[in-house]
């Protein structure tokens, strides 16, 4: 079981989980709309072990009477929504038509747009769920880019360089350095094996760096960017299964309370930028109002606005791609050497 599906049996005592659950566990096979078979029989898998689907949003079953005792939830509460956690911070975000997107960037960094064609890339550097909202009818399927070493790095930072500033200084000093750190490039890739990279684990790196010229805010900012550059790089990837990423919803914290991180992002993919004041709680709540049949998607979003929207910067486009070129080729370099 998910760890959704174990919380809803321990709610009400019934084992059962959704089509985007079983995408998840890389149970269903999108072509047939059904659990893949061929999957079932390679592994050798009874199928009568998987238990049974429910729609996303939907009573999924009754909260027992010991449980809603012990926790103090009115008798007859209902599980009435489950989702992992990206397709469920899409919900949040009002993220559910195809080219729309969303993203996080705190320990790790994801970006997750949603299509409406069974695409896939060969290499397996992004991987596709069944969104919360996919039905037979209507092919709704989240593509998950996801970079281990984004916030992670900006914490290393402030944990073993930081001397004692907080991250709102930290954003500060990266604002006074230039674009492109002077020289300086960090790849961020220091929390294992990357999935964008095809699972090769190349560690973080600093490159560039002059003991004459470089401070602390050049590596906050090298960080913030290196940051930014890896999320543009597998953004690339996306766009090569038709994502076409011209807007990005993001809730407003972690990494995106730095201007410079947020408006590094937008420039180099060239997306704007929207950020609004939700999470992913707040996203399972609406969710499991819809599922009660208490209201309808469209209504349970009427109140979500945009708090700040961030824009390309047209003065900056040229150095920010410049300094992404320099990156990338450190980048490409660093693989040739794991290769080898």
């Amino acid at each position: 079981m998910l760890p959704g599906d174990f919380i809803a049996f321990k709610l009400t005592g019934e084992i059962s989980s959704t089509v985007s659950g079983m995408s998840e566990g890389i149970f269903w096979d999108f072509r047939k709309d059904t659990l893949s078979k061929d999957l079932l029989r390679y592994y050798e898998i009874d199928e009568s072990l998987l238990p049974a689907l429910h729609p996303t949003f939907s009573v999924q079953g009754t909260v027992t009477s010991k449980i809603a005792q012990e926790l103090g939830f009115s008798e007859g509460a209902v599980v009435a929504y489950r989702a992992g956690d990206q397709p469920n911070n899409a919900f949040s975000l009002n993220v559910l038509n195809p080219g729309e997107v969303a993203a996080t960037a705190g320990t790790s960094g994801v970006v997750y747009g949603v299509i409406d064609e069974i695409r896939y890339d060969k290499a397996s550097r992004v991987n596709q769920f069944a969104h919360v909202n996919h039905a037979h009818n209507r092919t709704r399927l989240g593509v998950l880019l996801c970079v281990n070493g984004t916030g992670i790095l900006n914490s290393w930072l402030r944990k073993n360089a930081g001397a004692g500033l907080s991250y709102n200084e930290m954003n500060e000093r990266a604002k006074t350095i230039p674009t492109g750190s002077d020289g300086l490039s960090i790849l961020p890739f220091g929390n294992g094996a990357e999935r964008v990279l095809e699972n090769r684990n190349i560690g973080g790196r600093v490159i560039g760096l002059d003991f004459n010229r470089h401070t602390l805010g050049h590596l906050f900012r090298a960080a913030q960017e290196g940051i930014a550059f890896s999320l543009k790089y597998g953004v690339d990837v996306m766009n090569e299964l038709g994502m076409n990423i011209n807007v990005v919803r993001a809730g407003k914290s972690n990494m995106f309370l730095s201007p410079v991180f947020g408006k590094t992002f937008s420039t180099v993919t060239g997306a704007v930028i929207e950020l609004y004041n939700t999470d992913g709680a707040e996203g399972a709540a609406r969710g499991a109002a819809v599922g009660s049949g208490a209201c309808s998607i469209e209504e349970v979003f009427r109140s979500l606005k945009a708090v700040e929207t961030i824009s390309p910067d047209p003065q900056d486009a040229g150095p920010c791609r410049s300094a992404y070129l320099r990156w990338l080729g450190h980048l490409n370099a660093t693989l040739g050497e794991v290769l080898t």
